[in-house]
């Protein structure tokens, strides 16, 4: 990818350049914002200060450079920017449409770390200039990544300092020479060691990129605000020159340059995840360590080959035409649940587009907005319309912090089946609390998560719930897909869902999940992904579903919700028999039993172990009557609604059965519907196989109030 770097002529900017290259990148340019009038300006966007030494970067590096001037006006403080005359954020936008024209760019490096704030702004010019942003630094661990940046001969100086424990007497030193003292006062004060709360800022003097090294000659010392506490001051560079490296540097390409040092590649990055040493909650236990073991370059080596998977599972698809009843129901606090929505046209565009419509009307009719959804679930019939189902899917959808989503392929026998949560502030109920809505929309590439390019949110949090998107194991600087066996996918695929959350929360992390669905390809690979999702997890409930294909024919995704006092969650497993069928509940819900989940499965008398998972099995020669049925669903409302204060409170039903088992679709609609007056919201999903051999009917419900 042809790629500018927005440069300020600070640390950040120039390691995410070098993680660009080594992604594999070609960095074309240089852009930067330059102050009118002023030394230095105090902008919530850009650095400023040591402006003047830019232009020898550019120079250094042999690169073409586009300046533009900047007020550093901000006029658009909101946490969401939206195109505001005359605010610093057009001066970028003008830059960089600039070096677009010229430089036939297609993605922007910058050097953002943890501000939201200048995230979300860079994200908004790139989205409407058809631009990728890259930020490799992206919620790195600050004293890991500063390390890692000194032992990268990133060779910067502080020229700013505005906080508690930095003094004037700190300007013009190296962050390597200060580096254990940005230790000690975050310890003492809760600085941020790479200073991303506008700490201290660099200038950087030399770096592997650099064929020659930069001299300041001449600077002025400026003390802006001469506080007793925490004094502010600056250098003002006066004259400054280039020094050769007398070492043909420049002959050499960026990319040669960068050879002189070792900077971590994509790969590297996850390595700790599918290598035997696993970090962010994805340990290995001791025992599994030499099974496990394969060092970068083993590990390197098997990813260049593909993942082979075992022998296809046979696909029978659903026959049966599908029950087109949509149902919505809500409950006293905001949240609405839509299920059951289908797309029957013949044509898989137009099937989606009338999903959506019916979605549409359902929300209009409950005086919602777009806006207001929170998660939708789509199950389409064939992966290979994905793209096409996806444009109707952007055109329709609020492109602003837009909702969660997963996608599935199922054994339909139509295009796309969709299901739905949205919430709505309630302002009159006075004994209910108002939550507020908190969404993640990461566009950015990063070392951190997958981007979400897309038209979907990584997670949203309303009060305590908190909605992730499918996470499929992609590997997040390359956005290319991890091809290892499917215990390092899941390993992948769980660091994700843990560094979202939180993000989301600091206090969350991945057993604060509450609920799950895993969905894989083969039935072989339910043992290990639940061995990898029980390890690391407190008693969350999850259900395996087996399905034709994932996006970007992924083996395995996560569909997840947690709760942020996951701690305060109980946790049973209860069953029965009903004729000669078997039913299996494992069931968590909070101390104030205000949320409630299951999952149900239904299965014959066999085992309902997982050991031979690949086995067909047929039902008894007693089918499944209705009224076996219907004592199913009487058993698991008992449970899912067990000690609630409400009346009749509102329940959310995925209804998953096996394709060529009985009960059909039809079957099991007739069924609910002899729960008509129950606030009940189903979806009926067909699926491959689920958990086990001997179950054909599973179900996951959630309550909460």
């Amino acid at each position: 990818m042809r790629v500018v770097a927005l440069l300020s002529g600070g640390k950040d900017s120039c390691f995410n350049m070098m993680q660009c290259i080594a992604a594999g990148h070609d960095v074309v340019a240089i852009a930067n914002l330059y102050p009118v009038g002023k030394d230095e300006l105090d902008s919530f966007m850009f650095q400023t200060v040591g402006h003047q030494g830019v232009d020898y970067i550019a120079e250094a590096m042999g690169l073409p450079i586009y300046r533009e001037p900047t007020f550093g006006r901000s006029k658009m403080q909101e946490k969401l920017y939206h195109p505001t005359e005359d605010d610093e954020v057009e001066d970028l936008f003008r830059l960089l449409n600039k070096v677009k024209k010229q430089e036939n760019i297609e993605g922007v490096s910058n050097g953002a770390v943890l501000s939201d704030y200048q995230r979300i702004r860079v994200e908004n010019v790139c989205s409407r200039l058809g631009l990728i942003s890259l930020s490799y630094l992206w919620r790195r661990e600050q004293e890991d990544l500063l390390k890692e940046m000194i032992e990268n001969s990133i060779n910067a100086v502080i020229i700013k300092v505005a906080a508690l424990g930095l003094e004037p007497r700190h300007l013009g030193k190296s962050i390597l020479e200060l580096q254990s003292h940005f230790a000690k006062i975050k310890e003492k004060y809760g600085v941020n060691v790479c200073g991303e709360g506008g700490e201290y800022e660099t200038f950087t003097l030399d770096c592997p990129l650099f064929s020659k090294s930069i001299i300041i000659d001449k600077y002025e010392s400026v003390v802006h605000s001469n506080d007793d506490i925490a004094p502010v001051g600056y250098l003002n560079f006066k004259k400054i020159h280039l020094r050769d490296k007398n070492n043909d540097l420049d002959m050499l390409s960026l990319r040669e340059r960068l050879k002189s040092v070792s900077v971590k590649s994509p790969y590297d990055y996850i390595s700790e995840v599918v290598g035997p040493e696993l970090q962010d909650g994805c340990n290995l236990s001791e025992d599994e360590t030499d099974e496990q073991a394969c060092d970068d370059h083993n590990m390197k080596a098997s990813n260049s080959g593909h993942f082979n998977p075992p022998s296809p599972v046979q696909v029978l698809y659903e026959e049966e035409d599908y029950p087109d009843i949509p149902v919505i129901n809500k409950n006293q606090t905001g949240w609405f649940w839509f299920g059951g929505i289908a797309g029957k046209h013949s044509d898989a565009k137009s099937a989606m587009k009338e999903a959506l419509e019916k979605l549409s009307s359902l929300v209009k009719k409950e005086n919602l907005q777009i806006s207001d959804i929170v998660a939708v679930t789509l199950y389409i019939k064939d992966m290979t319309n994905y793209a096409s189902i996806n444009e109707v899917y952007t055109s329709w959808l609020n492109k602003t912090n837009p909702p969660v989503r997963v996608c599935i392929e199922c054994p339909l026998n139509i295009h796309v089946i969709l299901d739905a949560i949205a919430y709505k502030e309630i302002q009159d109920c006075s004994d209910k609390k108002v939550h507020k809505r908190h969404t993640m929309h990461v566009q950015s590439i990063s070392h951190w998560a997958p981007a979400n390019i897309g038209p979907y949110s990584q997670a949203v949090r309303v009060g305590d719930i908190i909605s992730v998107a499918g996470q499929i194991p992609l590997v997040p600087g390359s956005m290319t897909l991890l091809d290892l066996n499917i215990k390092r996918q899941c390993r992948l695929t769980l660091r994700h869902i843990d560094r979202i959350v939180k993000a989301m929360d600091t206090n969350t992390q991945l057993r604060d999940i509450v609920q799950g669905i895993c969905f894989l390809t083969h039935p072989s690979y339910i043992p290990d992904a639940r061995k990898e999702w029980e390890k690391r997890t407190n008693n969350a409930i999850v259900d395996y579903i087996v399905v034709p294909h994932l996006p970007r024919d992924a083996q395995v995704e996560w569909c997840v919700w947690a709760h942020r006092d996951n701690n305060r969650f109980e946790y049973e497993e209860t069953g029965k028999c009903v004729g000669n069928f078997k039913v299996a509940i494992r069931r968590r819900w909070n101390y104030e039993n205000n949320v409630s989940a299951i999952v149900c499965y239904l299965s014959t008398g066999s085992s309902n172990s997982t050991g031979n998972l690949a086995a067909e099995t047929n039902l008894p020669s007693t089918e499944l009557t209705t009224a076996e049925l219907t004592e199913v669903f009487e058993y698991l409302l008992c449970k899912l609604t067990k000690g609630t204060q409400t009346i009749n409170p509102t329940c959310n039903l995925r209804i998953f059965y096996k394709v060529g088992s009985s009960p059909g679709p039809n079957f099991v609609h007739n069924v609910l519907s002899q729960f008509s007056t129950r606030n009940l919201v189903s979806t009926i999903i067909p699926a491959t196989h689920l958990h086990n051999f001997s179950t054909f009917l599973s179900i996951c419900g959630i309550r909460h109030e």
